[in-house]
């Protein structure tokens, strides 16, 4: 389709900034943005994506707003004249144009997951906060290289080790390890000149050509899990082009899987702690024990019961060994009350089927909706992930770490497994590119989350600078989410200031 030239009152497409210049160093003209129709979605694929009942109505509406368009950029920034790939780009503008701040550009996680649709559902439909901050800034949208409606490829299936339940044995290990080398390895040579170039930086560098394309001079950035290294890395090579950054969850500067896998796991075993008080002061409910340390035997002792005697159940697809205790150990907050309402079940559990909880957590997984837009894309997860990690580990050096691990945190030391995803990868190391800024830059770090450590706020301070905001829950990415920090988040986009923190999401009663 022919780009569309905007009519709407206030609506203004911006000029193409031409001569942009690449982190080389040589010059090129801009691809402008080629606008075209948005996808048309039903309600069964909005309601797929997140979308709330109540707000299907809001939702449609925002969509008629919403722009969708293309840039084309350089596969290789290296080679600006050589191959070109398209980057899915999506922009909901600001709606008192008289009083426009600028352009936020909303980072999503993974690697790997669509921000196509973030303008609205982390912008706009968010919350009041968040509608807010939107009559006043566009918000930027993208499907990095490699996801959704961007130029992407797939890596070729590889084979899977052996999947057997009860403790990870060595022998299982070494098989699921050497799998692992010969998938990697498939994948990475299937498509080396594509794949090698799925990196944070290059992903940053296609976003300052997206500022380019929509005639920003500079854009404030709203990042995401990875999202934040994203906008670390993008605030490290562009620097004059960086407004303010919010960045929720912020990833470790170090891009290594091994210290990824330890992070995690140590956070987890913390979280724990708090999840076994709370279940103790509701033992009456859950019948775990009535002080921490007694829920902490109970389920400890359930992880070894049934890594001895794995529980078939004939509604189930897999047998549940100590690995889905462990599972339910290591869930958040909102999740506290299910998941001891499973443990419970688990401990008490003599029929065929599983019992209602064990079997909503463990059920059967979600098929995916026809014409719904990929929400994570596997192979650009793998790739970004294995380019960055400088630690690859072999498989002797991985399975001591892993065995020292589990016996430190006897509960959730097991869920994820030797620190081996990206053995064998067959392409070059390309650490993410991180320099210390002076320009505004807030890191949302989460007290007691696991899935982004709250360490790695502070390392990322140490390492980029910016001011750490403390969110005292352990939800991941959960600041815009909580009207209390939406608010702080819509304030400092507005005026540049931030309180040192907020509540986030409140413990169940």
């Amino acid at each position: 389709m022919a780009a569309l030239v905007l009519t709407l009152a206030g609506l203004v497409a911006h000029p193409v900034t031409a001569g942009a210049t690449t982190n080389a160093g040589s010059s090129f003209d801009v691809s402008p943005v080629q606008w075209k129709s948005c996808p048309a979605y039903s309600d069964e694929v909005i309601g797929a994506v997140g979308v709330t009942q109540d707000k299907v109505t809001a939702f449609k509406t925002l969509m008629k707003r919403l722009e969708c368009g293309t840039v084309s950029v350089p596969l290789n920034h290296r080679d600006p004249a050589g191959r070109q790939i398209d980057i899915a780009v999506t922009r909901l503008a600001a709606t008192d144009q008289a009083h426009r701040l600028g352009a936020i550009a909303v980072l999503p996680g993974g690697p790997g997951n669509s921000g196509y649709l973030d303008p609205i559902l982390r912008g706009a439909l968010r919350n009041e906060e968040m509608a807010g901050l939107a009559e006043r800034y566009d918000f930027i949208g993208l499907d990095p290289r490699g996801v959704g409606y961007s130029t992407k490829v797939a890596c070729p299936a590889g084979q899977m080790g052996p999947q057997q339940p009860g403790p990870l044995t060595e022998e299982t290990a070494r098989k699921n390890y050497e799998a692992g080398v010969a998938a990697n390895q498939k994948c990475g040579n299937s498509d080396p000149a594509f794949l090698g170039q799925l990196t944070t930086d290059n992903v940053a560098k296609d976003l300052d050509l997206i500022r380019a394309a929509l005639g920003e001079d500079e854009l404030n950035l709203l990042g995401f899990s990875w999202g934040t290294r994203l906008g670390m890395v993008y605030r490290s090579l562009f620097p004059a082009r960086s407004g303010r950054a919010f960045l929720d969850s912020p990833a470790s500067p170090s891009a290594r899987m091994d210290e990824y896998f330890v992070g995690t796991a140590l956070a987890a075993e913390r979280n724990f702690g708090r999840m076994a008080t709370w279940l103790a002061r509701r033992n009456k409910t859950y019948g775990l024990g009535a002080t921490a340390r007694q829920v902490r035997d109970q389920v400890t002792k359930l992880v070894r019961a049934l890594d001895k005697n794995p529980r078939t159940f004939t509604d189930l697809q897999r047998p549940l060994d100590g690995s889905a205790v462990a599972d339910l150990a290591r869930r958040t907050s909102s999740e506290w009350a299910r998941a001891g309402k499973a443990l419970a079940e688990l401990r008490t559990a003599t029929g065929s089927t599983a019992p209602p909880t064990v079997k909503e957590l463990f059920g059967a997984p979600m098929t995916p909706v026809p014409g719904a837009p990929e929400t994570l894309n596997q192979t650009m997860n793998l790739a970004v992930a294995c380019n960055e990690d400088a630690s690859r580990l072999a498989f002797d050096t991985a399975w001591r770490a892993y065995q020292k691990l589990r016996k430190r945190l006897p509960v959730t030391g097991r869920t994820a497994g030797p620190a081996t995803m990206c053995a064998g990868w067959p392409l070059p190391v390309q650490e993410p590119t991180l320099k210390r800024g002076e320009g505004s830059l807030v890191l949302a770090g989460h007290l007691y989350e696991s899935m982004s450590v709250y360490d790695w706020a502070l390392q990322s301070r140490r390492t980029v600078g910016g001011t750490v905001y403390t969110v005292a829950d352990d939800m991941h990415v959960s600041t815009t989410r909580v009207p209390e920090c939406a608010a702080d988040v819509a304030r400092y986009f507005e005026t540049g200031t931030i309180d040192k923190g907020c509540p986030g999401m409140a413990t169940p009663n």
